[in-house]
């Protein structure tokens, strides 16, 4: 099971309540719908099989599938909630909080007032051009970055962060397209579990409905018969259209967010936010009045330093190979409220949702933006990135450049002709170099 949990005892102790109040609930619902409305309601008092036949048949449908989106949401949260990995000096910090506490009441109070170990932590980006996670991101076409055109930095984690990850404060830890953190579900929800989210309001808005129906039916006939109140089925339609009503409104949200590809967080800030991304240009570009340029890899100190006797021609073999690998980042800025990362309704539900309808209705596969994988950027970008490259008159990379931009798929299998024969030119000067320095 993942180490991540809520950092407050009480948010952990809420997180673990819920579930087992949520099983209470339905539990009840089932008792109240199959039993007392249904057959001994209007199976043995009204005589009416057909109504008893329908009420069954549609609850434990929505039922079954509730459960059943339920048990994998729960099940992801727990095992996979799509947290990023924490940087090495955050490591450390927990490390040394691990060994120096006597028991974990003590956790809270070591992360506070612990000098020494908050030394690894709340510190700002790390400076080293060789930055471990730095290269993830100048190896895409376009990453978000801060106005130096470096990536996000979490002081926490002491890690750069990915494109739409957010730090959790009840976590605290980065979280990959973090929507909110729901004590009714376990924990998290973000990348890798806002399918099954979806999924479990839908089915449980469904069941909700059901129930709620059934109870108001059997109210009106017993009220209308003059049989007087069931206190279980007042008490299950008062409940089950407090939670209905907290769970379609959830389901819409959610919906919502994912039509227009964004989480809760984005869209709480998205009508005074502005993305700043770091876009490839062709190495060479210069800065200018509309955007300033980086280059990739960051030049070390003293990289322009006098060499050492017998150094040069090492450095001449290996610097045509450097130049190629170099990439250098325009860095603009997006309009107010503009999402780099909306695809159209269709598209944006499909990233979320899967690709066919079956997919959208069961909790089998992952969601395809938590399995995307492009050198082009983290997440799939639509007509806004299109928009802010021709609005900044961006110009285009080179078809060599070009030739270097490959999908991971593509990468990992055979490499271009050209580049093959560059290794094999830059493998046999280095012989070369090797073998004269020998002798």
């Amino acid at each position: 099971m993942s180490s991540v949990r809520a950092r407050r005892s009480e948010t952990r102790w809420v997180t673990r309540f819920m579930p087992v109040f949520l099983a209470a609930v339905v539990g009840l619902a089932t008792y109240t719908t199959a039993k007392r409305v249904s057959v001994d309601h209007f199976l043995h008092r009204r005589q009416q099989p057909s109504a008893a036949i329908a009420i069954l048949v549609f609850y434990f449908i929505t039922f079954a599938l509730m459960v059943l989106t339920y048990i994998r949401l729960f099940l992801v949260i727990q095992y996979n909630p799509g947290v990023a990995p924490l940087g090495q000096r955050a490591i450390w910090r927990l490390e040394k909080e691990e060994k120096e506490k006597p028991s974990w009441r003590r956790h809270k109070h070591k992360q506070t007032d612990d000098i020494e170990a908050n030394a690894y932590s709340n510190v700002g980006p790390d400076e080293d051009p060789d930055s471990p996670g730095l290269e993830s991101f100048y190896s895409k076409d376009v990453f978000i970055c801060e106005t130096d055109g470096k990536p996000r930095w979490c002081p926490t984690c002491c890690t750069w962060k990915q494109d739409r990850a957010h730090h959790c404060s009840e976590i605290d830890r980065c979280v990959k397209k973090m929507d909110h953190y729901c004590p009714w579900v376990g924990g998290i929800v973000g990348e890798t579990s806002f399918k099954y989210f979806i999924q479990f309001t839908f089915y449980g808005s469904l069941c909700a409905i059901v129930v709620i129906i059934a109870c108001a039916l059997c109210t009106r006939q017993r009220l209308n018969a003059g049989d007087g109140l069931d206190g279980f089925v007042i008490a299950m339609l008062a409940t089950c259209g407090l939670l209905g009503f907290f769970t379609i409104t959830m389901f819409i949200t959610s919906a919502r967010y994912a039509l227009l590809n964004m989480t809760n967080i984005d869209y709480l800030k998205s009508k005074n936010f502005v993305h700043t991304l770091a876009i490839r240009v062709p190495r060479g570009t210069q800065s200018c009045e509309k955007y300033k340029v980086i280059t990739y890899p960051i030049s070390k100190p003293g990289d322009s330093s006098s060499q050492l006797p017998g150094e040069a021609s090492r450095r001449d073999v290996a610097s045509e190979r450097d130049v190629l690998a170099t990439r250098t980042f325009a860095i603009v800025k997006t309009d107010l409220g503009e999402n780099p990362w909306d695809l159209g309704f269709y598209r944006n539900w499909k990233s979320v949702m899967g690709n066919n309808f079956i997919d959208w209705l069961l909790p089998i596969k992952d969601s395809p933006c938590s399995t995307y994988e492009n050198n082009e950027s983290f997440y799939e970008m639509g007509r806004v990135y299109l928009r802010v490259r021709e609005r900044f008159g961006l110009p285009s990379l080179s078809e060599d450049e070009k030739g270097f931009t490959t999908s991971k798929k593509e990468s990992s299998g055979s490499q271009p002709k050209e580049r093959k024969q560059q290794k094999k030119k830059d493998q046999g000067q280095q012989d070369e170099v090797h073998g004269s320095a020998n002798l």
